[in-house]
């Protein structure tokens, strides 16, 4: 790859209010991939990692609506979404956990509710699924 990917959110315009708080812009937020960097963005929030760093990904389905949109950490491990819909994301798994962008705790894998599910998960390499 020697240019850079560029993947956007899948967005459900009704849940509108729960992702319109963290300053996301449909046209501007996204997954960027470059031959050195990973970097998701959702209006100020970022995860910037380098593409080493990334474990590779598998599809998530079916999201309880009010936990599927805007920036939120997990309830049951260090996991954190950048959401947009409740029917689909990529969880991306990293070697090294990121640096939290909220709560303490740093995470180690991030679910993007990109509209291109199959080729974020080509791109960056098929991983299990993981509890």
């Amino acid at each position: 790859m020697s240019e850079e990917s560029f993947f956007t959110y899948d967005v459900d315009p009704k849940l509108k209010p729960f992702w319109f708080p963290f300053g996301f812009k449909p046209d501007r937020d996204g997954v960027r991939i470059s031959d050195d960097t990973f970097t998701a963005t959702f209006g100020r929030y970022r995860i910037e990692t380098p593409r080493i760093n990334v474990d590779g990904a598998h599809t998530t389905r079916d999201y309880r609506w009010w936990t599927a949109a805007g920036v939120r950490g997990s309830m049951k491990d260090d996991g954190l979404t950048f959401g947009t819909n409740a029917r689909a994301g990529v969880c991306v798994h990293f070697v090294d956990r990121v640096p939290h962008v909220l709560g303490r705790k740093d995470h180690s894998a991030l679910t993007v509710t990109v509209a291109d599910l199959d080729g974020l998960v080509q791109l960056l390499g098929a991983a299990p699924p993981r509890s």
